[in-house]
Formats: C-alpha cells, structure tokens, sequence
C-alpha cells in the first residue's frame, strides 16, 4: 500500500459506519465534489465520482446479504471484482470467508480498501490489476466471486459479464449487487433478494435505491425469479 494515497485518504475521508450495514465501518467523504476535484476527475456520464469514497447503492445491498446470509461465503474462498471501498469484500471476511481477494484497477482505492480491512479488523488480499480479461483459475482460484454496482458504463458492463459468465461455467457461484444501472444484463441473472437502500443525493439524486441481489445463470437462461424482500 502507497503511504502517500494512504495519508491522502486518512486525510480527506472520514470513518463512519455504512448506512445500510452499519456493522462495517467505511473511510467516506463528506461530498463528492470537493474530493472529486482533488483527484482531478472530470465529469463524463459513464464515470462517477471519486467510487472508493462512497457506500454505493450495489455494494451495501450485496454487503448486507452476506453479513444476512452467511453460508454464501462462509470457509469459502472469494473474489470481489471491483471492489471500490472494499464493502462487500470486507463484508464476506466478516461473514467468515477462508479467503477475500479484492481486485481494483485505481491505486487510490486500493489504498482505501487495505484501510477500510484494518478498520473493520479483517484480512484481505489487494490487488492492483485488470483481471477482466483473465480467468478465476489464472488469479488464484475462487468459489465465489462478488461484484457490487459494477454495471454502470456500457464498456464495463460487457467485459464483466464476460469474466462473470466464465467464472459460472467454470463452476464459480456469482453473487451481484445491482440498483438497476442501465447496463445491467438482467436477462444473464435471477433475483434473490431486494433491499431499499439510502444512498447520498448527491451521487443518486434520490435518497433510496432499490438493490437487488442477483445469482448468475451459468448458461444465460432467464428464470422466473424467487425473492426475499426486506
């Protein structure tokens, strides 16, 4: 971990329990557009703010479904594809996973998640890495692999469903968090759950977010979905 992103996020961020899984505790930001602007980003629609600073929608319903189902993970080796703050990585350690790898392209956040696995006082293996065109076995191995609010761009939305497709018909269970971002594949995906998440305004432009946890169909076909809602 980069000392320097290391003191930029202790710096800049906050840490305080997540709205939705207040059990974990996350480094947040207090508003987007002030960090946005450290980190020089710029406003396109496919790219959000400053991600590793922020609860996202996804991410909490698919944290809240491991800390609520602990079985999905529990002795279990995981991979939690781009893992932002690290929630849901975080969220599967606590559930009791033997192993947690989470995998991020941006350095900052992978600053942030090894910050946020101290903070909530578990082990996670970080890597700094574009694994998408790679496969489970070529990382490491996982039985499960979690992706929370990933599809928000159509580029992203299409080469993680690849990996996420290859990793079902390899025997991998996939677990995914999802607001109803315009690139969800939902036909690729049935529901398990649903949960009404608070989100920042600022970042949604509403106050609640309905997520739904989705498992992958290893061979594409869509099912008639049965749900658990809370």
């Amino acid at each position: 971990m980069s000392e320097a992103l290391a003191a930029f996020v202790r710096t800049h961020l906050r840490v305080e329990p997540v709205a939705f899984v207040p059990e974990l505790l996350l480094y947040q930001a207090d508003e987007p557009i002030g960090l946005w602007e450290l980190t020089e980003g710029e406003y396109r629609s496919d790219q959000p703010p400053p991600f590793w600073a922020f609860a996202w929608a996804g991410g909490q319903g698919l944290a809240r479904y491991l800390l609520d189902h602990p079985a999905e993970v529990a002795g279990r080796s995981v991979l939690d594809l781009a893992s932002g703050s690290g929630l849901t990585a975080v969220a599967a350690a606590r559930a009791g996973a033997a192993t947690v790898r989470a995998v991020e392209v941006d350095a900052t956040a992978s600053a942030a998640i090894a910050l946020n696995a101290v903070a909530n006082e578990v082990r996670l293996d970080v890597t700094l890495a574009d694994v998408l065109d790679q496969g489970v076995s070529e990382l490491g191995g996982a039985s499960v692999v979690l992706a929370g609010d990933v599809f928000y761009s159509k580029a992203m939305a299409a080469r993680m469903l690849n990996f996420l497709r290859r990793a079902a018909r390899d025997g991998t269970d996939v677990l995914v968090g999802d607001p109803g971002r315009a690139y969800f594949p939902g036909e690729y995906f049935t529901a398990i759950s649903h949960y009404e998440v608070p989100v920042r305004y600022e970042l949604e432009s509403t106050l609640v977010r309905t997520v739904t946890v989705w498992r992958i169909n290893p061979r594409g076909a869509a099912r008639k979905p049965s749900v658990d809602r809370h």
